[in-house]
Parts: C-alpha cells; sequence; structure tokens
C-alpha cells in the first residue's frame, strides 16, 4: 500500500514537474513570437521607409518615362555622378517631346563624344544649385544656372515659364516633384544659353 502511494505520488510529481516543464516551454515560445512579430513589424517599417524615400534626381528621372532622353543625355555628358551628389539641385527637366522639337538632327550632333562640353553646357543650364519650390518663383526672377548663365521665371495667371538667355519660353509642366538631393520641374521645351 506504501508502495502504491509512493508509485501515485512520484506519477503526480512527473505530471506536475511536466506541466511546469510544458508551460515554461510553452511561455518561452509565445516570448519568441512576440519578439518575431516585434522584428517583422520592424522589418516591414523600414521597407516601408525605404519605399517613401524618393529617388535622387537622376533615379527620379530614370523613372520617368517622358524623361528618358533627358536620361541620355545626362549620361552622354557624364553628369549622372553630379546629379546623384548631394546637392540640393533644382532641375528643369525638358520632355522627350521638348528635345525632339530641337532642330532635325541637333540632339544627334549633341549625343556625338566630340560635342560633349556643348551637351554639358546646355544641360547644366537647365540646373540650379539650390532648392526651388514652385512657390519660391517669382514673376521677374532670374535664376543663375550651374552653367553660369540666367535663367528668368515669368509668370502669368497660373501658369509659370522658364525664359532663356535667347528668350524661349518652356512653360513648367508639372512642378515641385521632390528627389532626395532637390527637386524637379518638367518643363515644355529644351533651354538654350546665349
Amino acid at each position: 500500500m506504501e508502495s502504491s502511494k509512493k508509485s501515485t505520488g512520484l506519477i503526480i510529481g512527473i505530471v506536475l514537474l511536466l506541466l511546469v516543464v510544458g508551460g515554461a516551454a510553452l511561455m518561452m515560445n509565445n516570448d519568441d513570437e512576440t519578439v518575431n512579430q516585434e522584428t517583422t513589424s520592424q522589418t516591414d517599417q523600414s521597407d516601408q521607409t525605404a519605399e517613401t524615400q524618393p529617388s535622387n534626381i537622376v533615379g527620379l528621372a530614370s523613372e520617368t518615362a517622358s524623361l528618358s532622353t533627358l536620361v541620355t543625355a545626362v549620361q552622354a555628358a557624364d553628369l549622372v555622378e553630379t546629379l546623384q551628389s548631394k546637392g540640393p539641385f533644382t532641375v528643369f527637366a525638358p520632355t522627350n517631346t521638348a528635345f525632339s522639337a530641337l532642330p532635325a538632327g541637333t540632339l544627334d550632333t549633341l549625343l556625338k563624344p566630340e560635342n560633349k562640353s556643348q551637351l554639358s553646357s546646355i544641360l547644366t543650364y537647365h540646373v540650379v544649385p539650390a532648392k526651388a519650390m514652385s512657390s519660391d518663383l517669382t514673376n521677374g526672377q532670374e535664376i543663375t544656372t550651374v552653367q553660369g548663365e540666367k535663367l528668368t521665371v515669368k509668370i502669368t495667371g497660373s501658369t509659370v515659364y522658364i525664359v532663356d538667355a535667347k528668350g524661349n519660353e518652356a512653360r513648367v509642366e508639372q512642378a515641385d516633384i521632390e528627389a532626395s538631393n532637390g527637386v524637379v520641374h518638367v518643363i515644355s521645351n529644351v533651354l538654350l544659353p546665349s
């Protein structure tokens, strides 16, 4: 009878031990799941932050189909690294249609290696070494470009134009596209220095 009580006590002791160990293991597993959920949540937040960070100016232009000719020209002029740098820059970005409106053969000529300095001069004439949102622009304002010459802002009603040294006007078609190193304003024509 005593041995039966000892056996029963031993069995109860083992069952209790198993319950305690099992409960601890279950609690540890729940803690691991909480840690995994927190880690996953942090990773998701990091991914969202990375997705919401704007690209630099070159990345932004590369992601915009209507600016593919500009990207080709920037690459031909070896300006990619410059426009990927810290900045800030304001870029008046001509569309593919704007480049197509140049006299026949002009773009092809500019893209030739021997004309790299002329192409670079034209492209840097579209870049201002500061971040200028559309709300910063005023009618008649002169803006000095990276190339060294000035552009003039013309505002008629709610339409903003950028006027080059030759008096040609480019309409701002899409303003204030923010990049990590500045801002891009898409324009209707290629601007030409004097």
